[in-house]
């Protein structure tokens, strides 16, 4: 009888499958990424102005004001709900550890000047000693 013929095993790793994975998963990135924005939708009031720069070693601390009165301090990509003494509080604090810090306030242009006023009194007495105004360019 002759000898059953022996094959030897394969090394080869069959990659088209995890291919198929791989695409599937970024499209559904590519989809969902765009749906997943955070912020706090504020309708800006628009002027010409200059672009700020921002260095990758500040940190930029805005205060935003909705429509509503509703406070909200961002610090980072976060945007927490906060009361005035919250505010007064937090900015002391990080303005404590970096005076470096770029305080902005961003509004929306139905409000009344004087709270914008009111919320920029509060970060000068918390230490701010510049504190700047969010607008957003004209619609041409």
């Amino acid at each position: 009888m002759a000898k059953a013929h022996r094959r030897k095993p394969m090394s080869e790793i069959n990659v088209v499958p995890y291919i198929d994975v791989m695409l599937v998963l970024l499209v559904i990135f590519m989809v969902t990424a765009p749906l997943m924005t955070q912020g706090i939708k504020i309708e800006l009031p628009e002027a010409i102005s200059e672009p700020m720069t921002i260095d990758d070693e500040s940190q930029t601390l805005i205060v935003s004001i909705k429509k509503d009165g509703t406070l909200f301090f961002n610090i980072g990509e976060k945007g927490i709900p906060s009361s005035k003494s919250k505010i007064a509080e937090n900015t002391k604090k990080i303005l404590a550890v970096n005076s470096n810090v770029k305080i902005l306030v961003e509004g929306d242009k139905t409000l009344p000047y004087g709270k914008i006023i009111e919320i920029m009194e509060i970060l000068r007495q918390s230490g701010a000693v510049s504190v700047g105004l969010i607008t957003q360019p004209p619609k041409s």
